[in-house]
């Protein structure tokens, strides 16, 4: 079986879900809104990816604007709320942006992972993600979701295509 890295060279787009892999998963209900925390850290390593010319997509069931615009304010090339069907929002957003499957690292925690995490060419999940999720993950980060896992993934594939720590894209 050939380890995940082995596909890490190739992957040019980054799709994450929000809730259980940006989020902890948590959801505080603050009068009629429902709140959630982004990781700072992973927030971070999202905008130096892109900085280093990889796309990245958001595929959630949720439906929080605020996530919403907190993602593409950090670049993020498209964020899709609302997918029940991630697999057909993966399928519509493969022949919009024109990519391979083998281009893709796709982080996932639950059920509805499932089937995207299947097709593309490295799948990662969080350390506390479902079991089934855990089952067919390519990688398994050491960390819980909202908690670095984004990071990790981002750094590694970062790290085997020698972009990762390039001083003149860390200050900008």
């Amino acid at each position: 079986m050939r380890s995940y890295k082995e596909n890490l060279p190739n992957i040019t787009t980054l799709i994450f879900d929000v809730d259980g892999v940006l989020t902890n998963g948590d959801v505080i209900l603050f009068q009629d809104e429902v709140v959630r925390t982004l990781n700072s850290r992973d927030a971070f390593a999202i905008q130096y990816a892109i900085k280093m010319g990889m796309r990245v997509l958001i595929i959630t069931g949720g439906n929080s604007e605020a996530v919403k615009k907190r993602l593409l304010n950090l670049g993020a090339t498209e964020v899709c709320l609302k997918s029940s069907n991630k697999l057909s929002v993966y399928e519509d957003l493969k022949a919009k942006y024109n990519f391979e499957d083998s281009e893709v690292m796709y982080m996932g925690d639950d059920l509805p992972d499932h089937a995207v995490m299947q097709k593309v060419g490295v799948s990662a999940c969080p350390q506390d993600a479902a079991v089934e999720i855990k089952a067919i993950a390519d990688y398994q980060s050491p960390f819980n979701g909202g908690r670095h896992a984004v990071r990790d993934i981002i750094e590694q594939t970062l790290r085997v295509q020698d972009k990762w720590f390039k001083e003149d894209v860390v200050h900008w």
